[in-house]
């Protein structure tokens, strides 16, 4: 007889069912409000987490990534690839889970899918960057790169920001028509562009998201304009950048975590000294963010732990009281802590 597990044991589980359902119970955009927020608040509280560059693995095919921190109180971490070779084998270019565990115990409290969390806490972390950074009332965004990110980064500008319309180019003409599907009937503007010059044309916001694993030149010194905000999404990796350097000689650049961003982000090309901002100042008030009207903002993210903390610990909050999850039995715990081989004897009694 196999004996049912102690309550101790049992974990919450979010499915990517479950967290599909979630979303719609809660709604994208409100979703992505939340986050944004959520995303935010960890941010004033920065220096309160654990923080070093994610442990990644690189091979020719891609990355494989973990992504740890903690608050002194709880812990998390995030295990992320990024195989843009994927795409063509029809499989997701980027996969996750997350775990959030108890540092008093060391148990964990929380396991979910992050694939679709990810997206929507970078897109949460992009509306977050831009609150601070982007020019006041602009209503216009250009999306480079119209993957997976595209949606959610449209509907958290418009949640957030009060963006109208969204531009759209892509190498790729399906994926824009993919995106123009997705986003028929969510309020938006969105117009399909043949280059992205077209696409960045009275932009207040360009927001670059492409796959491709390599150095990369998706906006042109030329293309940016005085008064531009740029959210720099898809160079995440050692050798993936999208912007020419030259525009980072112009721009005020902001970053996450500085370590792990010159090792990742755009400003991996440049000089050791290059000089950036951690976002996290900017949000706490100790420097500023956008000056004037005519400054340019780059927001070089790569993605840090942190924010997938706050998106960890924000949904293990909602799920509570809810079906939303399932409790899974992954903790061992037997009667006696000292007698694990026991309670293995006595499940095959």
């Amino acid at each position: 007889m196999v004996l049912p597990p102690s309550s101790k044991a049992l974990v919450p589980f979010v499915s990517v069912e479950n967290m599909m359902r979630l979303v719609h119970h809660v709604g994208v955009e409100r979703m992505l409000m939340e986050l944004t927020d959520a995303v935010e608040a960890d941010f004033l509280r920065w220096e309160s987490f654990d923080k070093s560059p994610r442990v990644a693995s690189h091979s020719r095919e891609g990355v494989i990534e973990l992504m740890p921190t903690s608050d002194g109180e709880i812990y998390s971490f995030k295990y992320v690839n990024g195989h843009p070779k994927n795409m063509a084998e029809g499989l997701q270019t980027v996969t996750a889970f997350g775990l959030l565990a108890e540092v008093s115990t060391g148990y964990p409290v929380l396991l979910t899918e992050m694939t679709l969390l990810t997206a929507l806490r970078t897109a949460a972390t992009s509306a977050m960057a831009a609150r601070h950074l982007a020019p006041k009332g602009a209503k216009v965004m250009g999306m480079i790169g119209n993957g997976a990110q595209a949606e959610f980064q449209a509907l958290a500008m418009k949640a957030v920001l009060g963006v109208e319309e969204i531009r759209l180019y892509d190498i790729d003409p399906r994926a824009t028509e993919k995106t123009l599907a997705n986003l028929k009937g969510s309020g938006l503007t969105v117009t399909a562009c043949k280059t992205a010059q077209d696409a960045i044309e009275g932009a207040g916001i360009i927001t670059t998201c492409t796959a491709d694993k390599q150095f990369a030149t998706i906006l042109t010194d030329n293309m940016v304009g005085a008064g531009i905000h740029i959210n720099a999404i898809g160079g995440d990796c050692p050798g993936k950048t999208e912007l020419h350097g030259d525009i980072l000689l112009r721009a005020d650049t902001f970053v996450e975590y500085t370590p792990q961003t010159r090792i990742e982000g755009e400003i991996q090309q440049m000089a050791p000294d290059y000089p950036v901002t951690e976002l996290w100042r900017v949000v706490r008030g100790e420097l500023p963010g956008r000056r004037d009207a005519t400054q340019i903002t780059l927001f070089d993210s790569v993605g840090f732990a942190i924010e997938d903390f706050s998106a960890l610990r924000y949904v293990r909050n909602i799920v509570k009281g809810t079906d939303f999850y399932q409790d899974i039995d992954i903790i061992a715990d037997p009667d006696d802590p000292r007698d694990l081989f026991g309670m293995l004897r006595r499940s095959a009694m």
